[in-house]
């Protein structure tokens, strides 16, 4: 197996390894914090607490698929999967998008029917202040470190769940303050934070709903990314131009294709251990899957009388 596959597939695997470590991690944060948001919101008669818990259990639901899709997206390709399983973690950013649309627009709606009878609004407890308050700071200090785990394995679907995590921070943040108006003498304070909460979540899971779609409908690599492979093609010996050259997403990996261009007169062994040499650079140095070269004379006529490059055969 070529060694730059074998690299390709190490870091799939520390790539999966760190995804559920730090997902165990907030799996674990937010059984405790749902469980005493709910418990205590009801004690407390906090609305506003009560859709902050809920969102707390959505998100053991989407670290639930995040498990998921940790687990599959790091199975070698199959004759089924010639291209790998990373797709499943562009259909668990999906997931999850989906479901924290579903979860916003429920507090939307039981927001509303609180607002329209203001007068079944009760004051809340104190205790209702010290949770949301330990739940802000909690979820704040796990948004950081998913992040930090996100970015550092470059992977979208960890880049959403830890979104996710500094959502229920800005909730957090948001139910304190309406808890506090509560306590203060402005009852309806605490259903108005149950729904800026909801309106916060809901626009939060259609974007990532709406970006996660685009992936699996082959959207393209950004402009700088695709620069710089291209930049890597031109830069290698033999290499005399590249055009129609095109990518789409595979998870957090590229699949791409690019005509390259070398001299005219070269062999057809030699016009092959180019792009061999090619293909083996965007590998190593891009978050590219696999690239398929075509190989074109070159149509500069200042070129067609240069002499034949050598290139290392050496492909494994």
């Amino acid at each position: 197996m070529p060694h730059s596959d074998l690299t390709s597939q190490t870091e799939a695997r520390n790539h999966a390894s760190a995804a559920t470590r730090s997902t165990w991690v907030s799996v674990l944060v937010n059984i405790i914090l749902a469980s005493a948001q709910i418990v205590l919101g009801l004690f407390a008669h906090s609305q506003a607490l009560i859709a902050d818990g809920i969102h707390s259990l959505s998100d053991l639901v989407a670290d639930g698929v995040v498990l998921f899709a940790g687990h599959h997206s790091k199975k070698d390709a199959d004759e089924d999967h010639p291209y790998g399983h990373q797709r499943f973690e562009t259909a668990a950013s999906l997931i999850i998008g989906l479901i924290l649309l579903a979860v916003g627009i429920g507090m939307l709606w039981a927001a509303f029917n609180k607002l329209e009878e203001p007068e079944t609004i009760q004051k809340v407890h104190i205790i209702a202040l010290w949770v949301a308050g330990t739940a802000l700071i909690a979820k704040e200090l796990l948004f950081r470190y998913m992040l930090s785990v996100a970015k550092r394995v470059k992977s979208s679907m960890l880049i959403a769940n830890a979104w996710h995590a500094r959502s229920d921070a800005a909730s957090s943040l948001v139910v304190s303050l309406g808890i506090m108006g509560n306590l203060l003498g402005y009852p309806i304070l605490d259903p108005i934070a149950a729904l800026l909460v909801g309106f916060m979540i809901s626009k939060m899971g259609w974007r990532f709903s709406w970006d996660a779609l685009h992936d699996l409908m082959d959207r393209a690599a950004d402009d700088d990314e695709v620069q710089a492979i291209k930049q890597t093609l031109l830069s290698t010996p033999g290499v005399l131009g590249v055009h129609d050259l095109r990518t789409r997403k595979m998870g957090d990996m590229i699949v791409m294709d690019a005509h390259i261009e070398v001299a005219a007169q070269m062999t057809v062994e030699a016009g092959h251990d180019i792009a061999v040499e090619a293909r083996k650079r965007v590998l190593q140095r891009h978050r590219v899957l696999n690239l398929m070269t075509h190989i074109d004379p070159s149509k500069r006529p200042d070129l067609d009388h240069q002499p034949v490059l050598k290139v290392s055969k050496n492909h494994h």
